[in-house]
């Protein structure tokens, strides 16, 4: 089912009577299966006695991103395009501004279905695009469990104040998409993209983008791999996992925050796999699904809520206080972004974070706090670190740019967390260090790991 409460109209028109098709512009939910978007425009199709095309705007350099981005997504893509084909579904991907593409689409739509996004020019975009149009423009929330305006009216503290309002409602969110294939085929529609998905090398090829950062071979991008992972995940890593997933070098982990990012899956399907798998102890299924919703859902209503939420002065009152009162502290190191990037700190530890993140697009979750802390115990100011943290962030991480990697920059500054001891640079932000990850896990183990990844990237 689609629940009423996903779904937003964006504008007051009604369905144009001449319209040759209903159009889904994909955006967040890059995915032919699970898409509750895409099975809305589906059903309006069906409804309507018309078929479904779905288009893709392809733009050249988009903020922040760069080749590794672009060779995951376009994975994703092509997956995506096979699939469509099969379920006799149009997609039509061109160059140029998303909400362009949209657009230009849409003049031919009897209504156009777009996805919902949190981040701040894709919101304009549809904004954009719900004004210009001259038929229906409807939103489907797809990327959620629960939806941001049903678990809160506000931005939350933490995940202790947003925990109960998810669990209340969950159960009515928690459920299967049942999904209906159109009844009209778009194979007579003449609409000629501007890439071949075929090959998803050549697309790269084609665009004008910042290729500094290469593609990794550590993960392939599409629902295929995402399925994998995730089978993979539920035979091998979930039994145990509340217990081992803060390892570092146990790859105790889903490895599936990239195809979260890219919308390869949905968070639905992977809540519910875990659930209902009977893998492992009650605490490892709740332990992965309160990662997957609750951690997550509040990063989302961090990004709906906070105004500006990608800066530095969105952090809290409190956090910026006391960061403010120790800016002038000794700092016994400082190092500068090329020091960092070339993975050369006196820390063995943070460089092995940095080298996996470098090099493979991912680190460890634990390993991202302790990255992350230290880049502001390194920093000559805390807005510095903070600025730092998230360009490295977004420039390496394949699954950086989005609400829960702002998100989780900032809660190393802060964000959705308490005041601890008062120590110098600090203040009374949460402080992590070398002999912790000492005492608690194996990083002789975690640097032969790293190795290993980078190795296999050479």
């Amino acid at each position: 089912m689609i629940q009423n409460t996903r779904i937003q109209n964006l504008n007051e028109h009604t369905r144009r009577p001449a319209g040759a098709y209903v159009l889904y512009w994909m955006q967040e939910a890059q995915r032919a299966r699970g898409n509750a978007a895409l099975e809305m425009a589906i059903r309006g199709a069906n409804r309507y006695g018309l078929p479904v095309v779905v288009c893709f705007g392809l733009m050249d350099g988009y903020p922040e991103a760069n080749a590794r981005h672009y060779a995951f997504m376009l994975d994703g893509l092509s997956d995506c395009a096979k699939e469509l084909e099969t379920r006799g579904i149009a997609f039509v991907i061109r160059h140029g501004m998303p909400v362009d593409v949209a657009l230009s689409l849409s003049q031919n739509a009897a209504a156009v279905i777009c996805d919902r996004s949190y981040m701040p020019a894709q919101r304009e975009w549809r904004r954009m695009l719900a004004e210009a149009a001259t038929c229906p423009v409807v939103q489907v929330e797809t990327e959620v469990v629960v939806p941001v305006d049903v678990a809160s009216d506000k931005s939350e503290y933490a995940a202790r104040t947003i925990r109960p309002r998810i669990h209340r409602v969950w159960d009515e969110y928690l459920v299967p998409l049942d999904e209906t294939e159109p009844e009209i085929r778009a194979d007579a529609l003449t609409l000629e993209s501007d890439f071949d998905l075929t090959d998803p090398s050549g697309v790269l090829a084609a665009l004008d983008l910042d290729r500094t950062v290469k593609p990794v071979k550590r993960f392939r991008g599409g629902r295929v791999a995402a399925l994998e992972m995730l089978n993979r995940f539920l035979d091998d890593v979930l039994d145990g996992y509340a217990k081992g997933r803060n390892e570092p070098s146990a790859a105790q982990t889903s490895f599936l925050s990239p195809y979260l990012h890219f919308g390869h899956i949905s968070p639905v399907e992977m809540a519910l796999a875990a659930r209902d798998s009977g893998i492992g102890a009650t605490e490892d299924r709740g332990s992965f699904i309160e990662e997957l919703v609750v951690r997550r859902e509040l990063a989302m209503n961090y990004a709906n809520f906070a105004p500006g939420f990608e800066t530095y002065d969105a952090l809290p009152d409190w956090a910026k206080k006391t960061l403010s009162e120790h800016a002038g502290d000794e700092r016994e190191y400082v190092y500068t972004s090329d020091v960092l990037e070339a993975c050369k700190t006196h820390d063995t530890h943070w460089n092995d974070a940095m080298r996996e993140m470098v090099h493979t697009g991912f680190m460890h979750n634990y390993m991202r706090m302790y990255w992350a802390k230290k880049i502001l115990e390194w920093s000559a100011t805390p807005e510095d670190a903070f600025n730092t943290t998230l360009a490295l962030n977004n420039k390496y991480f394949l699954d950086g740019r989005d609400p829960n990697s702002y998100a989780n920059v900032a809660w190393c500054f802060g964000l959705h967390d308490r005041a601890w001891t008062e120590r110098p640079v600090f203040g009374k932000i949460r402080y992590m260090n070398a002999n912790g990850l000492n005492r608690k896990f194996d990083m002789a183990a975690y640097r032969a790991f790293v190795d290993r990844a980078v190795d296999a990237e050479a």
